[in-house]
């Protein structure tokens, strides 16, 4: 019976499927052929500020299903109503948080929270909260290139999540 679990009842079911999320921030108006390379065949994309364009959030959003916030450089820009300056959801069973700033993330209240900003990818853990900033997928700050995050989910939980180099 491999890919298939016994329920409690002691009914097989299918093993629930993972989920890939790709998390992005700082794109600052340049969406490069890595990065768009990296996010074809994602669940979700989770962009946490600093988009700068329109174009590039409409050419995100026909990639896959994205959750955006406004980044410190995004406040003149209209990328529909749904994103602010906080978005809170859920996916998969897990409670999310995105922010640019990691000062606005309620760690205390979501399981994953995501952040961007500085342009350096970080990964920590907060209580019972995993922080992730993916770093800058085109403007990078310190000695690493171009970032991104994947994680894996399934059934509220985190199966992995790793930093991707772009370059």
């Amino acid at each position: 019976m491999e890919g298939a679990t016994v329920t409690e009842s002691g009914r097989v079911g299918a093993e629930p499927e993972a989920k890939r999320i790709d998390i992005i921030s700082d794109t600052h108006g340049h969406l490069s052929p890595a990065l768009l390379e990296q996010l074809e065949g994602a669940d979700l994309i989770i962009h946490a500020g600093d988009i700068t364009s329109e174009m590039d959030w409409e050419h995100l959003c026909a990639i896959a299903p994205i959750r955006g916030v406004l980044g410190n450089n995004d406040y003149y820009r209209d990328y529909g109503p749904e994103v602010q300056r906080l978005a809170l959801f859920t996916y998969e069973g897990l409670r999310f948080a995105v922010a640019h700033y990691r000062e606005d993330l309620p760690v205390d209240d979501v399981d994953v929270a995501v952040c961007g900003h500085t342009h350096r990818s970080r990964v920590l853990e907060m209580g019972g909260c995993l922080v992730v900033n993916p770093g800058s997928a085109t403007f990078p700050r310190g000695s690493r290139g171009a970032t991104m995050a994947r994680m894996m989910v399934s059934a509220g939980e985190v199966l992995s999540l790793k930093i991707i180099d772009l370059e």
